[in-house]
């Protein structure tokens, strides 16, 4: 058996479980394959593959082409990117793994606190001989906003009412009931837009949400506003997010996740100066990996017993 383990940028997935235990042929790639043909050719004769999260999509026009492959193991429970009727139609199997909401949570608050106390710019100064530059802004008694109010978004909420911030909410079934149960505040997805001081973006990708923050809903937020997105790129359109920032029409955007990804070298986004960004490594941290990667081998494990686990299905 020959398995492929994709995207791997720190080089950590064969020392974060025991791949030996499969007596297989493991093979680690960890540079991103942009271009599918090239990404075919490294493929050919893999059983089964290992995707990081969402970082190299599988559509039926990529599954298709890939006619040794039986198991494709995802990290995470589940994988927008991934056709799964078409891997069925194909039989291939696809498994998920655990996952920890709190990495997550714990980078959005990283974001939030460099913005607002300006930390990269301070940072860098410094560094640079420098020393202070900037004026910050506090959390305490301000309004942090929640576009979705499940268990991250909930995790996040938390965190803010420690600092002492008005906590609000919106999504679009999202009861007073069920905000009160974490003191949240439900209100209207445009009092929401014009009232928070931190709009935090905590959604999953899906056709009703892509684009939900267009120019339109940006026009909404206060003129110090500060964005945050640690879920998907696409929920915000990122061409009038650019636009609004480089117009100085809200505050700030500190972001981990974007349309393309890597992100290109030349985006807008690198050269705007209200903005922190990171490269998506909201979940990036050594116990969530841990899981992730013991999970794929169980899964690997389980496929080869002929008792697959975890089972995604469309």
């Amino acid at each position: 058996m020959r398995i492929a383990i994709l995207d791997d940028y720190q080089n950590v997935a064969l020392e974060l479980a025991d791949w030996d235990s499969l007596g297989a042929e493991v093979e680690v790639f960890t540079e991103h394959v942009a271009d599918r043909d090239e990404l075919v050719r490294r493929l050919a004769g893999c059983e089964v593959v290992v995707a990081m999260r969402e970082r190299t999509p599988f559509p039926a026009a990529l599954l298709e082409r890939l006619p040794d492959l039986r198991l494709l193991v995802t990290t995470g429970p589940r994988n927008a990117s991934i056709d799964l009727a078409a891997a069925e139609r194909l039989g291939i199997v696809v498994c998920g793994t655990g996952y920890l909401p709190h990495p997550t949570a714990e980078h959005t608050w990283a974001l939030i606190l460099a913005a607002m106390r300006n930390l990269p710019v301070e940072e860098r100064s410094v560094r640079e001989g420098g020393w202070q530059r900037t004026v910050g802004r506090g959390l305490h008694g301000a309004t942090l906003g929640l576009l979705g109010l499940g268990r991250l978004g909930s995790r996040v909420a938390r965190i803010g009412q420690a600092f002492g911030m008005r906590t609000i909410a919106w999504s679009r079934h999202l009861t007073p009931e069920r905000a009160a149960e974490h003191d949240v505040t439900a209100v209207s997805e445009e009092e929401l837009l014009r009232t928070a001081d931190v709009l935090s973006i905590h959604l999953v990708l899906s056709e009703r949400t892509r684009g939900l923050l267009g120019a339109e809903e940006l026009a909404l937020l206060k003129p110090t506003a500060l964005l945050v997105n640690t879920s998907r790129g696409p929920i915000v359109d990122e061409t009038a997010l650019v636009t609004a920032l480089r117009e100085g029409r809200i505050g700030g955007a500190a972001l981990d996740v974007y349309d393309v990804e890597p992100l290109p070298a030349d985006h807008p986004l690198r050269s705007l100066p209200n903005t922190v960004l990171t490269p998506h490594i909201g979940y990036v941290t050594r116990d969530l990996y841990e899981v992730f990667y013991r999970d794929a081998v169980e899964d690997i494990a389980a496929y080869q017993a002929g008792e697959p686990v975890r089972v995604l299905r469309p």
